[in-house]
């Protein structure tokens, strides 16, 4: 299934979709500013210029390595002409290109790879397509940090697992029930949350009721990456047979040394 996404570029909403690894434009959005009416008009007397059929064939010979170039080069031999016409279905049916994508549906309309949705916003107006490319690298950047966040947040359920089996092979009494199980459990994540945010995971929803979540969900990259470490250091000392409270000194003190080294040098984030 394809990734869908907007940018707004010079107040005009462009789709975007992420389909097979591959970053799509929405060029129906795009001609809408040269011929709002007849976005597909505007796309069809792009693809029968010579030039532009020339560019869509050479970024397929070095993308797509299914591009049928019999087809090409008999479009190539016809562009400019007056009877030449050529659509984006029947472009991708003859050639197996994959640089356009048609799109049926509420969502739907004409998609093309970054490279050729560029050079089509150029066409349409130079300034628009700088506008273009600076809104879709400003996507680009919010993805790869919303990614990063996700992956440290992945990490700290990972190895919170960790800690919880060292709880249960190490603190848990095996006649207990489950809900017995769930009070230490949450006690020894709360050692930790103390340790790094000062407070039970109880407190922060008493004093964050409008917030949705728990208090990790709400950490920073740099809180996580220590939290990270802190849970593996956990383990270990429950491994030792540390007792919780000599545990939550430590792990305080683990945490104020481990947040001095990341937030500081100039304040900076070792991961962004």
């Amino acid at each position: 299934m394809a990734k869908k996404n907007e940018i707004i570029v010079k107040d005009v909403a462009i789709k975007t979709i992420s389909k097979d690894s591959i970053d799509y434009i929405s060029i129906t959005d795009i001609a809408r500013q040269k011929n709002a009416t007849d976005p597909n008009g505007v796309i069809a007397n792009w693809m029968r210029n010579r030039n532009t059929v020339e560019f869509l064939g050479i970024w397929e010979t070095l993308h797509n390595p299914n591009f049928n170039p019999l087809e090409f080069e008999g479009f190539r031999k016809e562009a400019g002409l007056n009877a030449f016409t050529l659509s984006p279905t029947r472009w991708i049916e003859a050639t197996n290109a994959i640089g356009i994508v048609s799109q049926a549906g509420r969502y739907g309309g004409t998609f093309a790879q970054t490279d050729i949705a560029f050079e089509f916003a150029s066409w349409i107006s130079v300034e628009f397509r700088l506008y273009l490319v600076m809104e879709f690298q400003r996507l680009k950047a919010k993805e790869q940090e919303l990614l990063g966040w996700t992956a440290k947040r992945e990490l700290s359920k990972i190895n919170y697992r960790i800690h919880t089996d060292a709880i249960k092979s190490h603190l848990i009494p095996e006649e207990i029930t489950p809900a017995q199980a769930s009070i230490i459990y949450a006690e020894e994540a709360d050692v930790l949350n103390v340790a790094m945010f000062g407070m039970t995971a109880k407190q922060w929803r008493e004093a964050n009721p409008d917030l949705k979540g728990n208090i990790r969900d709400y950490a920073t990259i740099n809180e996580l990456i220590c939290l990270s470490n802190m849970e593996n250091i956990n383990a270990v000392l429950i491994n030792d047979g540390v007792p919780q409270g000599e545990r939550l000194v430590k792990l305080n003190q683990i945490a104020i040394q481990q947040m001095q080294v990341l937030e500081g040098n100039g304040n900076r984030n070792l991961l962004k």
